[in-house]
């Protein structure tokens, strides 16, 4: 899995690449629960065009940090999904409780 953040004011804008699957779910998991809680982040913008599988243990961590930051009035929006991400986002009901943008410049501009 490939892991990129970028921190800007309120928002952390996190790019993943490769199969976000049970070897990689708790690894993800705390690198975005250190910088949730390190940086008083309220919206998470997910960007998925480079992740090329996605199982239960992935949703769960995305689903995860969509509950906390919910719970304190932030949002989670998905960007770029490839078909097969995608499909698997909305047979899991992902994507009827989270925005799912085309590109990150439509996602940063739904949080200002």
């Amino acid at each position: 899995m490939h892991l990129d953040m970028e921190y800007q004011q309120d928002t952390l804008l996190v790019r993943l690449g490769g199969d976000l699957d049970l070897g990689v779910a708790d690894q993800l998991r705390k690198a975005l629960d250190s910088q949730l809680t390190e940086k008083k982040i309220k919206y998470l913008i997910l960007n998925l065009s480079r992740v090329t599988f996605i199982d239960s243990s992935g949703l769960g961590v995305i689903l995860g940090r969509y509950k906390r930051l919910v719970h304190s009035g932030g949002k989670v929006i998905l960007v770029g999904a490839q078909p097969q991400v995608k499909r698997i986002l909305e047979l899991s009901g992902l994507l009827q409780i989270m925005e799912d943008c085309p590109d990150e410049n439509k996602a940063l501009s739904k949080i200002v």
